[in-house]
């Protein structure tokens, strides 16, 4: 069970980004990424360090142009609106280009308030409804909110902006979602809110009341694939019962001697399944 307690004071969440700011630059010294120096630090991205993907990511952080003859130099930024200063806002601590945000609670009967935190942190990297296409085929992006120097475009070259999307995607085999704090791998209290009762500290509970553990605590690729893409292969199509995966074919030669077999013998159905768009509409941008 959580317990309620009184938010972090001013203070405490600036201690808190002060100190997230100075381990991360800290780690990324010791893997030679950051540079310090008496007056700034600066990324120490070399550009053949560490293959091409960590090239565009250099130049992606580093505002600058990836690939193409402008290789280099500043993206082009429309400032159209005048500087200010930036006004501090409550329950968000900044230091050092990092922010904190600790303004946001819901109730267990928020259902609404939950959806737009689950829709916030689920957000796309690119708002599609916010790109568009300049006269002179340029790729203009539109800032959600304009930088303190009144930034509220960026126009990239079409090939510059592939490179920035490539940049985005994940490398193989890192895990995107990490848990801090109780929800922690290693966390000693993690085997107490867990569904299924695991975690560390689990070992040291010995006789521990029983407690209620369903059968399945993790969804399966059948379930997750008519989750996502609305594929029923549990039932049956000719009786509706229920079907039983005994094997996975992924080979795609094997799969398509198989495909191949049932066309000769007639036997291929074809499954009409009204899948949900995978992406935003292919609408023309300008």
């Amino acid at each position: 069970m959580f317990r309620r307690i009184a938010p972090p004071s001013a203070a405490e969440l600036q201690a808190l980004v002060e100190r997230i700011a100075e381990r991360i630059g800290r780690a990324l010294e010791r893997q030679g990424v950051l540079a310090r120096d008496a007056e700034s630090s600066y990324l120490a991205l070399e550009p053949d360090a560490g293959g091409a993907m960590d090239d565009l990511l250099g130049h992606s952080i580093t505002y600058r142009v990836a690939v193409g003859p402008g290789a280099g130099q500043k993206v082009f930024a429309l400032q159209s609106l005048p500087a200010r200063e930036e006004q501090p806002r409550i329950g968000v601590a900044q230091y050092a280009g990092f922010s904190l945000h600790a303004g946001v609670g819901v109730q267990a009967e928020q259902r609404d308030k939950l959806e737009r935190l689950a829709r916030y942190v689920s957000r796309p990297p690119v708002s599609v409804e916010r790109l568009s296409l300049t006269a002179q085929g340029q790729v203009r992006y539109r800032l959600k909110t304009p930088y303190r120097d009144g930034t509220t475009h960026i126009v990239l070259e079409p090939v510059d902006f592939i490179a920035r999307l490539a940049a985005l995607v994940p490398p193989p085999r890192v895990h995107l979602r990490r848990f801090h704090g109780v929800l922690a791998a290693h966390a000693a209290l993690r085997a107490a809110i867990t569904p299924a009762g695991r975690g560390a500290g689990a070992r040291g509970r010995g006789a521990a009341p029983p407690r209620f553990v369903a059968k399945e605590t993790r969804m399966s690729w059948a379930r997750r694939l008519k989750r996502v893409f609305g594929i029923e292969i549990e039932q049956c199509v000719r009786c509706g019962g229920r079907l039983k995966v005994i094997a996975s074919i992924e080979e795609p030669e094997l799969i398509e001697r198989i495909l191949a077999h049932r066309r000769e013998q007639g036997g291929e159905e074809t499954l009409t399944v009204a899948l949900g768009a995978r992406a935003p509409p292919q609408a023309p941008l300008f």
